[in-house]
C-alpha cells in the first residue's frame, strides 16, 4: 500500500499538457471551496464522499487527488491505497501552492 506525491510545479508541468487519458484529477474539497476556484480538467468529489463513490474512480491511469492544502487529499490518498488503488499521486500543497504558481491568491 502506498501512493505517490507531484511537486506543485510538477503537477502545473503535468496539467499544462494534460489529457483525459492521463488519468483523473479529483479535487476533494467542498463544493463552496470549488466554486470560489478550481481546475477545469478536475471533478468535485468531497472527502466525505469518497467511500460512496470509489466505483467512479479509475484504476486506469494515475488520480491526481488535490485539496486546499495537502491535508484532506493525503488522508485520501492513503484511504485510496488501502482500498487497492496503486495508481495514486497527492498533490502536496493543494490548491494554495498550485494557484500561487498561476499568479493567484487563493486563502
Amino acid at each position: 500500500m502506498s501512493y505517490a506525491y507531484i511537486s506543485p510545479k510538477a503537477f502545473h508541468e503535468k496539467l499544462n499538457a494534460w489529457s483525459p487519458e492521463q488519468g483523473m484529477i479529483v479535487d476533494v474539497r467542498e463544493r463552496y471551496e470549488w466554486d470560489y476556484y478550481h481546475l477545469d480538467e478536475s471533478i468535485l468529489m468531497p472527502m466525505n464522499t469518497i467511500p460512496g463513490r470509489l466505483e467512479e474512480l479509475s484504476r486506469e491511469g494515475q488520480l491526481f487527488i488535490i485539496c486546499a492544502h495537502g491535508v484532506r487529499s493525503e488522508t485520501v490518498s492513503h484511504f485510496l491505497a488501502e482500498r487497492g488503488f496503486d495508481n495514486v499521486v497527492n498533490v502536496n500543497g493543494g490548491m494554495a501552492a498550485f494557484a500561487e504558481l498561476r499568479g493567484f491568491q487563493y486563502d
